[in-house]
């Protein structure tokens, strides 16, 4: 869920971006690769390096960086073992905090954990309460992602206790559910970031092993990520409506590594 539409702003029609690349990089600074490993053996990745994301439009494998977060259910195994015949790192994004209508399980999702529209046409935030439910129908997600060869996860819509659900969701019931999903993926042995949820990063730190935010130069928050990064720890980071004049000097300072983006996330990326 990318963070500015939420109720207040209009559905946007997701379809793939045209331009290949999108590459307008204007003498970017050296990034480190992506291959460290933590301590577990899982893929750490590092402040600071490269990335491409990409979640609609033909996938575009052409982009010159060590990591790809792409559609865990769109994208297929021989994808990301093409990826990594590249060298790139291959992380799976899902919704894990919202029903999609679309997705092929769709229907395994009993109505009384659907709730309020988050913004997105098709997407419904999930009573993330009702762990009985929700841990089995995650675990197969986390585990097709596993199958195809992922070496990461990128769980969206995890801070739904900070929106109008249609549940009374609590902070408490937001970090239980948060350290589920993360101890699903590295039970996988896959590393797993946290999306957002910015309030809760002093407490879920140790989960995470990088973190995914969203406009956080626009709304004057990037500093709050600096504890991920002290830690050894990625954070990627995009923006919609700056231009890469307004928050790239910031974010190098912040070792974030940034993106603008548009808001369809087709291919189209410019980097810092």
């Amino acid at each position: 869920m990318r963070r500015a539409t939420l109720a207040l702003l209009p559905l946007l029609l997701l379809v793939g971006c045209t331009s290949a690349s999108g590459t307008d990089e204007e003498d970017p600074a050296p990034a480190p690769t992506a291959a460290p490993a933590s301590p577990d053996g899982r893929w750490q990745p590092r402040p600071g390096v490269d990335w491409q994301w990409q979640l609609n439009g033909k996938l575009d494998t052409s982009v010159d960086v060590p990591v790809y977060d792409i559609d865990g259910f769109d994208q297929t195994a021989a994808v990301v073992t093409a990826l990594h015949a590249k060298n790139r790192k291959v992380i799976c994004y899902l919704s894990t905090g919202a029903y999609e209508d679309w997705r092929p399980d769709a229907a395994d999702f009993p109505k009384s954990v659907i709730g309020k529209g988050n913004g997105w046409e098709g997407e419904r935030w999930l009573d993330i309460r009702q762990l009985s439910i929700l841990e089995p129908l995650m675990t197969k997600r986390l585990d097709m992602c596993k199958e195809k060869g992922f070496d990461a996860v990128e769980p969206d819509n995890m801070d739904g206790y900070l929106n109008d659900t249609g549940f009374p969701l609590k902070a408490e019931d937001q970090l239980a559910y948060n350290r589920l999903i993360a101890g699903l993926a590295h039970d996988r042995g896959m590393s797993v970031g946290l999306k957002n949820d910015m309030d809760q990063i002093p407490d879920l730190l140790a989960d995470f092993d990088f973190a995914v935010n969203e406009q956080c130069a626009q709304y004057k928050e990037c500093d709050t990520l600096t504890p991920f990064i002290e830690a050894g720890k990625a954070v990627f980071h995009v923006e919609y409506e700056l231009p890469t004049s307004r928050f790239c000097g910031e974010s190098k300072r912040l070792r974030l590594s940034s993106l603008e983006k548009k808001y369809e996330l087709g291919a189209w990326r410019k980097a810092c």
